[in-house]
Order: structure tokens, then C-alpha cells, then sequence
């Protein structure tokens, strides 16, 4: 029997493959980084763009828990011929967003030199691995103003409409004229950040990031439980505003625009996690019925 002894020596390999990975963090964070603190200090404090940084960390787990598989890739599978062009055209949108003030440029640009850099490392495989975290990133983008506001419009149109008349059904004095609600004495204008098009986004993503967790079997599942997000998220910001309409009918305009308000926030998050939980369970009985059949 011949045994082999293991020598300190074994371990090298292992560090040398972890080199390339640090360098190209260090080349992101020198990149990015203080891209990611403007945004701290300016639309990412505000209410409509709150959810970057919560986007942002998501997509780091999204990234941690893929990272074991994505070291263990040979690194034989590499494509430069590739990468660099992905590069090259992520690196002139990040000089031109950062330059000219272009946001959907320098941080969109992150999400391209992401994938040139995983091209290089690793090949198409790595991208494959790395998609849904990828994607995810997607919605940490800021959109152009023009977009959001041709958007958000017809939106908070619907949800004030259907907030009335729920409310109205229910016995409670409120009208509405436009996207102001009146109900009592109080007057309510539905803001973009109870039923814009960010919180439509960041419900989105949190449907999307469910999917990607829970992974069914199904592909009929996957699919109509994606589809379904849509009117769970609308239906989320209507359970939002609401909220706010209750709690300022009876607690007062101070309990509605002060603390209070950022609970309503969270009350968003758990009414539209609860209701995609609902849909997904209703859909695990369909299933289940028509395997049955």
C-alpha cells in the first residue's frame, strides 16, 4: 500500500486561483464604490429610491451563495475573446455615465463588467451560474426621469381609484379627486413613492428573488407565479395607501406622515410576500390536483 503524504504545498493552487478574484473586487471597488456613495448621499435617501440599497445587498447574497460553485469552475472554460469586448463596452458606459451625470449608464455598466470579468475568469458557464444575480442588479438601476414619470401617472391613477372604492364599500366618508383622496377632513396625495413605479419594481424584485429561492419543480408554477407578481404588487400598494388613508382618518394627519408612514412601508413589503406566499400555495393544490388527475 502506497500512502501519500499531503505537503503545505497542496494548498497553493487554491491560493494562486483565489488571486485573480481578489484583484478584480479591488478593480470593482475602486470603480464602484464611490459611484455607490453618491447614491447613498442622493436619490438612494430618498423614499421612491429606497430600495437600491436593499437591491444592492440581495444581489451580494445572491453572489455569496453561488461564489463556492463559481471557485471550483476550471479556469480552462475562459473566453477573453469574449470578455473583452463586454469589457471595453462596459468600461465607455461607466466613463460616459460618470462624466456626464448618466445614471442608468455608471451603475448599468457595473452589471456588463461583471459579466466580461466572469467571461474572462471562468466562460460562459460562469455567466450561466451567476444569471439570476445578474438580472437581480437590474433593478438597482435608476431609470430616466421621463420613464418614471410617464409611468407612475396611470399608476397612482389606479391605485387611488381602487383605494376609494374599497374604502368607500366599507362605509368610510372618502372621495377623490385625481390622486388626492379626501376622507373626513383630511386630504391625501398619493405619493410616488406609495404607488410609483419604484415601489412596482422593488415588489417585483421581491417576487422574482422568491422564485429563485424557493425553485419549484413546476415549470407551469414558476411561470404563473411570475406572471402573478404583477397584480400582487399592484395590490400590495393598494393595501399601502390604504394603510396610510386609515391611519391618518383616525389617528390624524401627524400619525399618518410621521412614523407611522415608514410602518406602512413595511406593511407593503409583508402584505405583498404574504399574498405571493397565498398565490403559491393555491398553485402547489393546482398542481398537485392536476398530477393527481
Amino acid at each position: 500500500m502506497t500512502v501519500t503524504a499531503s505537503s503545505p504545498t497542496a494548498q497553493a493552487p487554491g491560493r494562486a486561483d483565489l488571486a485573480p478574484w481578489l484583484i478584480v473586487a479591488l478593480g470593482l471597488a475602486i470603480m464602484y464604490v464611490p459611484s455607490f456613495v453618491d447614491l447613498f448621499r442622493t436619490i438612494w435617501s430618498t423614499d421612491e429610491q429606497a430600495h437600491g440599497p436593499i437591491v444592492l445587498g440581495l444581489s451580494v447574497w445572491l453572489v455569496s451563495r453561488k461564489w463556492q460553485a463559481l471557485a471550483s469552475m476550471p479556469a480552462s472554460g475562459a473566453r477573453p475573446a469574449l470578455a473583452w469586448p463586454v469589457m471595453i463596452v462596459a468600461g465607455l458606459f461607466y466613463a460616459l455615465g460618470r462624466s456626464q451625470g448618466i445614471l442608468i449608464f455608471e451603475v448599468g455598466s457595473l452589471v456588463w463588467m461583471i459579466a466580461g470579468l466572469l467571461l474572462l475568469l471562468r466562460g460562459p458557464a460562469a455567466v450561466r451560474l451567476m444569471w439570476f444575480a445578474l438580472f437581480f442588479m437590474l433593478f438597482m438601476i435608476p431609470l430616466p426621469g421621463v420613464v418614471v414619470d410617464t409611468l407612475t401617472a396611470p399608476m397612482k391613477m389606479a391605485v387611488s381609484y381602487v383605494a376609494e372604492q374599497v374604502l368607500y364599500a366599507a362605509g368610510y366618508p372618502i372621495a377623490r379627486t385625481g390622486v388626492m383622496l379626501q376622507i373626513g377632513q383630511y386630504q391625501l396625495l398619493v405619493a410616488d413613492a406609495c404607488a410609483g413605479l419604484h415601489t412596482l419594481f422593488t415588489l417585483e424584485a421581491l417576487g422574482l428573488l422568491y422564485l429563485n429561492v424557493v425553485r419549484h419543480a413546476s415549470v407551469l408554477r414558476n411561470i404563473t407565479l411570475a406572471i402573478l407578481i404583477v397584480p400582487i404588487s399592484f395590490t400590495a400598494n393598494v393595501i399601502r395607501v390604504m394603510v396610510l388613508t386609515l391611519i391618518t382618518y383616525h389617528l390624524g394627519d401627524e400619525a399618518g406622515q410621521g412614523f407611522l408612514h415608514g410602518f406602512s412601508g413595511m406593511a407593503l413589503f409583508v402584505s405583498a410576500l404574504l399574498l405571493i406566499i397565498a398565490a403559491d400555495s393555491v398553485l402547489r393544490i393546482g398542481v398537485k390536483g392536476r398530477a393527481a388527475a
